[in-house]
């Protein structure tokens, strides 16, 4: 069973991910795109943090502060970038 669910956690963040690219892309809609990209981010951070490496699964590549560092940081920027550039 461990084999089916280790990787839930990864697969939640790019179908967060994923949603947030069909949203830039296909609606043309970048900045709602980049600010839910960077929301998908921000959960594989808060899942890092909170997860046992054992249950993070491909979340876990190195130290769990340097994984959920990269995270949090690349997301608190992607959304952060996507609310100041002005509209057109």
């Amino acid at each position: 069973m461990r084999a089916r669910t280790a990787e839930l956690p990864l697969l939640s963040v790019l179908a967060v991910v994923g949603a947030g690219l069909v949203g830039s892309v296909v609606l043309h809609a970048w900045r709602a795109g980049s600010v839910v990209v960077g929301l998908g981010l921000l959960l594989g951070g808060a899942l890092r943090l909170t997860l046992p490496t054992r249950q993070a699964g491909l979340l876990a590549v190195r130290g769990r502060a340097v994984d959920a560092t990269v995270l949090l940081v690349l997301g608190f920027a992607l959304v952060l970038l996507a609310n100041t550039i002005p509209a057109a």
